[in-house]
């Protein structure tokens, strides 16, 4: 019984810190660091005269319906007129993105004809980039107005090499179940990323909204999954910093539906699962141990061998109330049993189109671990392109 008490303490461990202990403790050594360092040095914001000359990568597949917004969204976009360079890199594209794309004479179009997937896009697309920024973004996410600057801002400390800006998820009507458990699910996630990077650096840019240092871009296998995490980790690892601005924002519709959801969630755990293995001299504490204990902690034990610890703590939990182990099992088996019950609560409503707090948020905690065992089929069965189907939005 001794053994089994340890395997299930170690499990409940393993699932209270990769999900809150983390963030915990981050917090608790971001306020030592406020209170025994000195603050970072404030880099003043050149003057527009000063400015950088700034790529704007947008990666399109099939994009025809969101030129025009985007277009407009990309005017609004307050930079010096000329210093900002908008390229359009249209992978495999078979309607009429290109075409409409003509009507901007202040756009590159860099077209492939055949559909790799967007790790192949970029590759493609950074051998034309002119500039020594560029800021990478989606045909489907909207930028806030002063976002190249903020990035831009931040690049002013020469130990920063890839800025990482917020991702932001909106629902176009309220009561939309998916796009609000998701836009939560950000927003805890932003506030690590804040945390982490004013401890060293944040661990990862999402794709959705990621700048760098064009000089610092290393060409990545054509079947990457998670391509915005593996360059921006790239970049850590040869010593810069990933800064994090909630100032320059990428804002996106959550998606349609659960079932959309689960097309990204899983994509995204099997993508995590492949940067564990291609990332792995990153975990040695020996190389950089800050790094190796952020991305660790943050990422790879919710992409390994958490998930398993948490399907474990039922069985286990169960056999040690049968066996007797004493009293705080059988009160710890009622909580779990409480919880799941209001996960199952959850995803009833969640199939209404409903939605109360207290019930949703076990449900998508469950949801975004089940998609991590779903990922793992995902990655046994891609593993040769880069290329996905694309999650529909709400």
């Amino acid at each position: 019984m001794l053994t089994l008490k340890i395997i299930f303490w170690i499990c409940l461990a393993l699932v209270f810190y990769t999900y809150l202990g983390y963030g915990i403790v981050l917090a608790i050594l971001v306020a030592a660091k406020r209170l025994f360092s000195s603050l970072r040095l404030k880099y003043p914001l050149p003057s527009d005269i000063d400015l950088p000359e700034v790529t704007l990568m947008i990666c399109a597949y099939n994009e025809e319906d969101i030129v025009t917004l985007k277009m407009e969204n990309t005017h609004q976009l307050k930079y010096p007129k000329g210093k900002l360079k908008v390229m359009w890199v249209t992978d495999g594209t078979t309607d009429h993105t290109n075409q409409r794309l003509k009507a901007y004479d202040d756009v590159t179009v860099i077209f492939s004809p055949e559909r790799k997937g967007k790790t192949a896009a970029l590759n493609h697309g950074i051998r034309h980039v002119k500039t020594g920024l560029v800021v990478m973004t989606d045909a489907n996410t909207m930028l806030n107005p002063d976002c190249i600057r903020e990035v831009v801002h931040c690049f002013m400390d020469p130990k920063v090499g890839c800025v990482a800006g917020e991702k932001r998820v909106v629902a176009r009507k309220k009561g939309e179940t998916v796009a609000e458990g998701e836009g939560l699910y950000w927003k805890y996630e932003s506030t690590l990323k804040k945390l982490d990077s004013e401890l060293y650096s944040a661990m990862g840019a999402a794709g959705e909204l990621c700048a760098i240092r064009t000089p610092l871009y290393r060409e990545m296998p054509e079947d990457t999954l998670l391509d915005d995490f593996i360059l921006s980790m790239l970049i850590v690892d040869e010593g810069y910093r990933i800064a994090y601005t909630p100032d320059a924002f990428a804002m996106e519709y959550g998606s349609a539906d659960m079932r959309e959801e689960s097309k990204r969630k899983r994509r995204i755990a099997a993508g995590g699962l492949q940067s564990t293995w291609r990332l792995r001299k990153l975990f040695n504490p020996f190389r950089n141990p800050i790094v190796a204990f952020q991305l660790v902690s943050h990422r790879i034990l919710r992409w390994t061998v958490t998930p398993f610890a948490l399907l474990a703590l039922i069985p286990l939990n169960l056999l040690l109330v049968i066996l007797g182990g004493g009293i705080i099992y059988n009160v710890l088996l009622l909580l779990q049993l409480l919880f799941y019950l209001a996960a199952l609560g959850g995803w009833l409503l969640a199939r209404q189109g409903k939605k109360n707090k207290l019930l949703y948020i076990p449900y998508y905690f469950l949801f975004m671990n089940i998609n991590v065992f779903r990922g793992m089929a995902y990655l046994r069965t891609h593993k040769t392109g880069g290329a996905w189907e694309k999650a529909k939005r709400g």
